[in-house]
């Protein structure tokens, strides 16, 4: 099944859903009406109908469970790999970045080169890069104690957003060799790794 990203959108989805989220956050806001708390609506619009499923409240849930895990926003665009509204956000100068082919040819020579992938656990479900380790860029600061300013790293996410803040984030911390993959595991995937999905 291809991703919406491959595959495309259905056009009229997003504002449909779009026009019914508004709706929502009116309810909230105003306090009128029977918000859809607690209920999941499901759209058909190949059918034009709708369902609703009622869904009970997860007690292990990680934000609103008696003792929840998350308590601040993150970052949203870090998160979802993107570059925010500053144009130079994840804009490095070209020699702190390697193309994943020249990456490819490094390790398939047996060079040492540490992999360090700044995505969020879930990602690694979608796709991995064999031999990297896992650090969420929302972490990255308070994990500086586990990198060696002698090993050579080259850090990664899904599109290279994410890791070039990471590599600012190193390089501020007084690290040196460093580069940011270009493309993230996306163009790992398109140029060496076929096998790997895109998301």
């Amino acid at each position: 099944v291809p991703s919406c990203a491959e595959g495309g959108v259905f056009g009229v989805l997003p504002g449909t859903i779009g026009a019914l989220q508004a709706t929502e956050a009116l309810k909230l806001l105003l306090d009128i009406g029977e918000p859809m708390i607690g209920r999941l609506l499901l759209f058909d619009a190949l059918e034009m109908s709708f369902d609703e499923l009622r869904l009970k409240k997860n007690p292990n849930c990680r934000v609103c469970s008696e003792n929840p895990e998350v308590t601040e926003l993150i970052d949203y665009e870090a998160f979802c790999g993107v570059p925010g509204h500053d144009e130079e956000a994840g804009q490095l100068p070209s020699e702190w970045e390697i193309e994943p082919t020249e990456l490819a040819q490094r390790l398939e020579r047996g060079e040492r080169v540490r992999l360090i992938d700044v995505r969020e656990p879930h990602e690694l479900d979608i796709s991995r890069i064999e031999g990297a380790e896992l650090f969420p860029l929302g972490g990255l600061a308070a994990s500086l104690h586990e990198f060696d300013s002698a090993d050579e790293m080259v850090i990664f996410c899904k599109s290279g957003s994410r890791s070039a803040r990471a590599v600012e984030l190193l390089a501020g911390a007084g690290f040196r060799k460093l580069k940011n993959l270009r493309g993230g595991i996306n163009a790992w995937a398109r140029e060496v790794d076929s096998s790997l999905p895109l998301y």
